[in-house]
């Protein structure tokens, strides 16, 4: 039990302790040591387990990013500096990246995440200018309008103009709204990756079936490679899922021509003849497969061009190659519990 306290008020720093991890503990318990709070006082101001919070400050488990926002506003009121911020947060990432054998995998989804908080910011700005444009043309007065009594009509380059800028700005919240998704399931991603800081078990299984809820979930997994689908079979194979393997993407077709119990289908992009660009075209051209979400695994997933296109081919999320098994099967136990939490409400 870690709540027993050093001389200050703290609990004590783990032992084996990487340097970067020790050093990142350091910034946090001086900080903490400002609130002159007992730490299940604060605990509960921040909704945790006092024996969490224990573990953050002895430097056991690295704390997720919300919760450093949230002791630096407590320390400062609200007021610290952003380069503060910054350096607190460049200490965390190194300290994760150290914080063996989770830390890659926190590491890859928070970049994710960063990405999907990026795209949401700059479509938001994209679509309020394109609105605001609009509510510009509409309102000028000579510019894009014919002289012709009390009712002018718009002349047809304005109204050109007025129907492409309103087309951009749903396409903008659209995406917006499709990138908030992926916020919404990074989150749970990482709340999944959380859960197992600070321990030496295997990656997170997924959420397994209780008796009596039905068979167990379906994943599809294709890729042209066996040995990749050895891997992925190995990773999630042992937590009670039925893995429906397939070599290409027609083969992954007919796999779905009974879609039921499917929760995810990890596809591979890079593969011959119908690449998975072109299976995922197709699966969400199905009324009945539409809605499975379909995860990329590819060696080329991580470069920015690639995951937009991925997004844009109907991806739910993707996985760069080679594969972390805690970042697999984080990612298939969000979809698992999705997809339990969807058939419970049928």
């Amino acid at each position: 039990m870690r709540l027993v306290t050093a001389v200050d008020g703290l609990p004590p720093l783990g032992t084996g302790l990487g340097t970067a991890q020790r050093e990142f503990a350091d910034q946090l318990r001086t900080l903490f040591r400002r609130l002159e709070l007992p730490v299940a006082e604060f605990a509960a101001r921040c909704g945790l387990d006092p024996a969490e919070l224990a573990d953050y400050l002895g430097g056991v488990r690295v704390p997720p990013r919300e919760f450093v926002g949230t002791l630096l506003d407590a320390v400062h009121d609200g007021g610290v500096e952003p380069a503060a911020r910054e350096r607190l947060c460049r200490a965390r990432m190194a300290a994760l990246r150290t914080a063996r054998p989770i830390g890659r995998a926190v590491c890859q989804l928070e970049d994710q995440l960063h990405a999907a908080e990026r795209e949401i910011r700059q479509t938001r700005e994209q679509a309020a200018g394109a609105e605001r444009a609009l509510a510009e043309l509409e309102a000028r007065g000579g510019d894009g309008v014919e002289d012709g009594g009390p009712e002018r009509a718009v002349r047809p380059a304005a109204h050109a103009e007025l129907a492409e800028l309103a087309e951009l700005a749903v396409r903008a919240r659209e995406q917006s709204a499709r990138a908030g998704a992926r916020r919404t399931l990074l989150r749970r991603q990482l709340a999944l990756l959380e859960r197992q800081q600070g321990t030496t078990a295997a990656p997170p299984a997924p959420t397994g079936a209780a008796d009596g809820d039905g068979p167990p979930p379906k994943i599809l997994l294709v890729d042209d490679r066996p040995e990749n689908l050895v891997v992925l079979e190995a990773l999630l194979g042992p937590h009670g899922h039925q893995l429906v393997p397939a070599t290409s993407g027609p083969e992954a077709l007919r796999a779905l021509m009974e879609p039921d119990g499917y929760a995810a289908i990890l596809l591979d992009v890079q593969m011959p003849g119908m690449d998975g660009y072109e299976t995922a075209a197709h699966i969400r051209s199905r009324a009945r497969t539409r809605d499975i979400p379909i995860v990329f695994v590819t060696a080329i997933g991580s470069e920015p061009d690639h995951a937009v296109r991925a997004y844009a081919a109907g991806a739910a999320d993707f996985l760069p190659k080679p594969v972390d098994p805690w970042a697999v099967r984080a990612k298939v136990a969000s979809f698992v519990e999705l997809h339990r939490a969807r058939g419970a409400g049928a």
